[in-house]
């Protein structure tokens, strides 16, 4: 992406200005599998503010900018569940745990049921096990 790209968008990784605050004023945590980056401030937020004594929290994504695309146990380090990086509080991984898949809703890659637009609009009929309401029965 450009630089005007960087200074001026949002939705396709960090702006330009997060990305300097990022290097002023936070501590690199770490990263997950997908590349994104975790920060926390350097200080907590002063006296006075509604967190006050809290750290602050970001991520700075690896691609577009979507929440679903935060792992469950960085999710739970951004809000705060736990201190410590994910990788020291996670139990071993179990046998029937799958890898991550991004949300597809709005890709061509998305669900799409029989009967939808886009595969055609056709219906099956309905089966006997259905009947109609009628005000006189």
């Amino acid at each position: 992406m450009s630089i005007l790209g960087k200074i001026f968008t949002w939705w396709d990784g960090a702006t330009f200005g997060t990305m300097l605050d990022s290097a002023r004023n936070g501590v690199k945590v770490g990263q997950d599998a997908q590349g994104n980056t975790y920060y926390r401030s350097r200080k907590p937020y002063p006296k006075g503010h509604p967190f006050a004594g809290s750290e602050r929290r970001w991520v700075i994504y690896n691609g577009p900018n979507d929440a679903s695309r935060v792992p469950a146990e960085w999710h739970g380090w951004l809000h705060g569940n736990f201190d410590g990086t994910p990788e020291s509080n996670l139990p071993a991984p179990r046998i029937w745990e799958v890898e991550f898949t991004p949300n597809a809703t709005g890709t061509s890659a998305a669900y799409r049921p029989q009967g939808a637009l886009e595969r055609g609009g056709k219906r099956a009929r309905a089966t006997g096990d259905y009947e109609a309401w009628s005000p006189e029965g």
